[in-house]
Order: structure tokens, then sequence, then C-alpha cells
């Protein structure tokens, strides 16, 4: 499991006085309020920042970072992800699981057969739909709803789900 959960990516500068437009990655943007601190992952490097002012606008929320206060301090971060310490995540409801620990799950049917390897979770209006990695039918889409993911578990990195009829 990862230390760093992702909760934003910098998309564009916002305005001359290094504040930055950030595309939230997290089911609550509101938690920017609360937030304190973030790690800028560079690519080459992870960088502490401390929020100095949090900002909303449209989908975006605006973020100014203390000791960044031009627009040339802070441009060359475009593209770059946000991180918090796992510490510092919202926390979690009953069956519920953050994606990064998801990545790469092995998954079995109810009947005990391998299916393949969760790949992606797209996140869609009613419900989330898991992408498993099957040998044999390729990308399959699982709806994440009670009646087909049986178990997940974490620290064992499985999943077990019930394949119902017409789904693959």
């Amino acid at each position: 499991m990862d230390d760093l959960l992702q909760v934003g990516v910098i998309t564009q500068t916002h305005g001359i006085r290094g504040e930055v437009k950030v595309f939230p990655t997290t089911d609550d943007p509101g938690r920017f309020v609360e937030l304190k601190h973030v790690m800028l992952d560079t690519g080459r490097e992870t960088l502490p920042l401390e929020i100095e002012n949090v900002k909303f606008f449209k989908q975006f929320v605006i973020l100014k970072f203390k000791g960044y206060d031009n627009i040339n301090d802070i441009e060359r971060y475009k593209r770059c992800p946000l991180l918090v310490e796992r510490e510092d995540a919202v926390p979690l409801e009953e069956d519920e699981y953050f994606i990064a620990d998801m990545i790469g799950m092995k998954v079995v049917t109810d009947q005990g057969e391998e299916f393949g390897t969760l790949k992606d979770v797209m996140e869609t209006g009613a419900n989330d739909v898991y992408v498993i990695d099957h040998p044999v039918k390729g990308e399959v889409l699982i709806p994440a709803i009670r009646e087909c993911i049986l178990d997940v578990d974490i620290e064992g990195g499985q999943m077990r789900i019930h394949v119902m009829d017409g789904l693959i």
C-alpha cells in the first residue's frame, strides 16, 4: 500500500500571484479547506507544500502555497499530482476503499476460479465500475454493487465476485 494518496492534479496557473487551478481527484473537494499540507510530485522529487489559501471555481480548487508568490515560481509544476500522507486522508466508511489500494488486486469468482486482475475503477454517477483484465475475455466491466462484489480483502490483495448472467 502506498503511503501517499493523490488528491488532485495542478492543471494550470491562476492569475500572476502564484495561485494554481487544481483538478480534484478526491470524492470530497471540500476537504482542501481543512487540509494544511500537501506533497507535490514533480516526477523527480516530492516537495512538501503548505496551503495558504483555498478557493473554488467551477469544478476546480484554486490553491495558494506559502512561499510561492509569483506565477514564475509555480508555472513549472503544471500537470504535477498533489498527494497527502495516508494519515491525512479522508476517513473511510464501511465497505469503502482507496482506489490506489485496489489496483492490481487478484479477482476470483464465488466458485473459487481465478477471474483476472483489477486494472482500473471507473467512477460513474450511480456506482463505480471495476475494470478487470481477464486472461481470455480481455477487459471485463463489473459493476461495484453488492450483488456482484462479495468481498474485498485489501490486506490479502484479493476480491471475490459473483458474475451475474449476461455480464460477460
